[in-house]
């Protein structure tokens, strides 16, 4: 089938900045798709039906188009964090052409000299603010897609909270259009509530000396995290990472979450890693909320209930992690039926009770057992001496393809 369906990427100088093949595509249309922004950027003899996205947004006008000559207009790059990309989920190749201009990152680099294979693009485009927080890192430039207005703003006092305040913002309005404009200053003396609509933030990070340091690997200190007691330390939390291994796109299940710290790091080991943190308890749940935002990964799915009643219906994992109720009944066997073929099993125990359960489950399903003994170096009385935490048993167990 011919491609009916024409993406077509059009920047703030309009129909005139357009190339041959865009314009031939709108000239054929029967019917033109767009924000009220982009269909007033096109001309009278532009004869086709134009229309706008329907409000809360749906593809399905499009969709139910199909073999008509259909354009869709997009801001810049139709497939970077565009219609494009979500369309292309749903209509074949052979059935779309996407024509691009350039991406407003594209022209934000151009603009602040900036090499843009060494800066990190962040959407907040109907995306929550939270999401910055993972990306926050002294010294790093990034391009963050405004959702309004109110964004350069909001993103000044996230800054500050964070300990970023002599961070360098640049905001970028209509850009590659004839009302183009740079504002520039620090978060901590940022003085604009609002701007234009259409706006990207460049943030150059600049933490202050007292700002703490939350790296992307496993094992962040204890006290980013808000807990009452219920949290895998900070050592044993990146041994039991390091077991779970996260790779891009895969869903762990965090089986009594406590504060949400497994789900957490496994969520901030890459962007497309997913997490569902199983908790019954009221206040870990507020904490596990709380948690999830402060440390930059909002899309963290909370469940409220006790397993293993809460898991029967959930997605299937990738990984699993058990830090509480190992001994609970049909918990372990739950777990180990809706792991998916080749996943692992990770389980934590302090109590005899639940190292015993965790060996029988390693008699009937193999794995690995390994004690974990931590201790820190403590005042006593003039001296030091070794303060011993209570050691962890931890099993590790892959899931065989066949079973």
């Amino acid at each position: 089938m011919a491609p009916w369906l024409t993406v077509i990427g059009i920047g703030e100088d309009g129909y005139s900045g357009l190339g041959k093949q865009a314009r031939r595509a709108l000239l054929a249309a029967t019917r033109v798709i767009g924000s009220p922004r982009q269909l007033a950027l096109l001309p009278h003899c532009i004869s086709a039906l134009k229309q706008e996205w329907p409000s809360p947004f749906s593809l399905a006008p499009v969709l139910a188009l199909r073999g008509e000559p259909v354009c869709v207009l997009a801001s810049g790059d139709p497939m970077f964090y565009g219609v494009g990309a979500s369309l292309a989920r749903q209509v074949p190749a052979e059935e779309m052409q996407v024509l691009s201009m350039p991406s407003s990152c594209s022209l934000a680099a151009a603009c602040l000299g900036w090499p843009l294979q060494d800066v990190q693009v962040v959407s907040l485009v109907a995306r929550p603010l939270a999401a910055l927080n993972a990306h926050l890192h002294s010294g790093l430039r990034l391009l963050v897609l405004s959702n309004d207005g109110g964004s350069p703003a909001a993103i000044a006092a996230l800054l500050c909270g964070r300990g970023f305040g002599p961070s360098r913002l640049h905001v970028l309005e209509h850009l590659g259009g004839p009302d183009q404009r740079q504002l520039t200053g620090s978060a901590e003396d940022w003085p604009h509530t609002q701007v234009a609509a259409l706006n990207l933030v460049a943030i150059e990070c600049q933490a202050t000396s007292d700002a703490p340091r939350l790296p992307r690997v496993a094992g962040l200190p204890d006290s980013a995290f808000r807990h009452d007691g219920q949290l895998t330390k900070r050592d044993v939390r990146a041994i039991t990472l390091a077991r779970l291994a996260p790779q891009p796109g895969e869903l762990l299940w965090d089986v009594g979450a406590g504060c949400g710290s497994i789900g957490i790091e496994w969520m901030r080991a890459h962007p497309a890693c997913r997490a569902l943190a199983i908790e019954a308890d009221e206040g870990r749940q507020g904490f596990i909320e709380h948690n999830r935002d402060a440390l930059g990964v909002p899309g963290l799915h909370l469940v409220r209930g006790k397993a293993p009643q809460a898991l029967a219906d959930l997605e299937r994992p990738d990984a699993i992690f058990i830090g509480g109720g190992v001994t609970r009944e049909g918990v372990l066997p739950l777990c180990w039926e809706r792991l998916r073929p080749g996943g692992r099993l990770v389980a934590n125990a302090v109590t005899l009770q639940s190292e015993l359960a965790l060996a029988h489950f390693r008699e009937q399903h193999g794995g690995e057992l390994t004690r974990i003994h931590v201790a820190q170096a403590q005042p006593l009385g003039a001296f030091d001496t070794w303060r011993q935490a209570l050691p962890i048993t931890l099993l590790d167990v892959v899931k065989p393809f066949d079973a």
